[in-house]
């Protein structure tokens, strides 16, 4: 590999062979390149006054290099970058499409929640991205082991519907022993709101009642999670 880095309005066929990304991909494996240089292997190809590799860093700067928030980027909002055409943005919209269907993609074996974390974990790829509340259900085992997740509603920016009959309904009809709901906030604010304080103890009081406890109830936004349960409100 070359002692310094390529330049980056060099084309990538130009640079040491130890420093082109598909190159480097299969001689020192996936784990061994950069975001920039993955990206770079999606796009196949710059400009004639900027590598691949070069475009991708400059798109990922843009986003404060967080893929996070990359993967919330339509085709229009890609195609705004200058070197960015359809078929790239489409390609860089799949491939963040298909990373987070492999998140949510169900497991083997049944996961078991020991935690709020790791409600947060299975819920979290499924909540991120998304410009609208939505709500959803995880129905658990006794043991806590995970045996199905459900979306329950899509609202607006800034609520959505979570019916208590409707989630204990689906979660006797699935014979599950306990549940665990959650919902994002867009906005990113983490703090409950009252209403959401008023149904986590309606759906506390319902679960108590028919013997189906409901064991926490998760609120997800791009800064974490808030779990109801952890701060002792439930």
């Amino acid at each position: 590999m070359s002692d310094y880095p390529p330049t980056p309005n060099l084309p990538i066929t130009a640079w040491a062979e130890d420093d082109r990304p598909r190159e480097k991909l299969l001689t020192k494996g996936r784990q061994a390149l950069s975001d920039a240089e993955l990206i770079a292997i999606l796009l196949g190809s710059g400009s004639r006054n900027e590598s691949a590799v070069a475009l991708s860093q400059r798109i990922l700067d843009a986003v404060g290099n967080n893929l996070n928030e990359l993967g919330k980027r339509s085709v229009a909002e890609l195609m705004k970058f200058k070197g960015i055409g359809e078929a790239k943005a489409v390609t860089i919209a799949a491939a963040m499409e298909l990373g987070r269907r492999r998140q949510t993609a169900d497991l083997p074996d049944r996961p078991e929640i020991k935690g709020s974390r790791d409600a947060y974990i299975l819920l979290a790829p499924l909540l991120l991205d998304l410009p609208h509340e939505e709500s959803w259900v995880l129905f658990l085992t006794k043991r806590n082991k995970v045996i199905g997740k459900e979306k329950l509603s899509i609202g607006g920016t800034d609520s959505t519907i979570m019916d208590a009959k409707i989630v204990f309904r689906k979660a006797l009809e699935g014979m599950a022993a306990a549940i665990i709901v959650a919902h994002n906030h867009p906005s990113g604010t983490l703090r409950p709101s009252q209403a959401d304080i008023d149904l986590t103890k309606k759906m506390k009081n319902v679960g108590d009642a028919i013997g189906l406890p409901l064991v926490d109830h998760i609120i997800i936004a791009d800064g974490g999670y808030f779990s109801f349960l952890d701060q002792g409100l439930l």
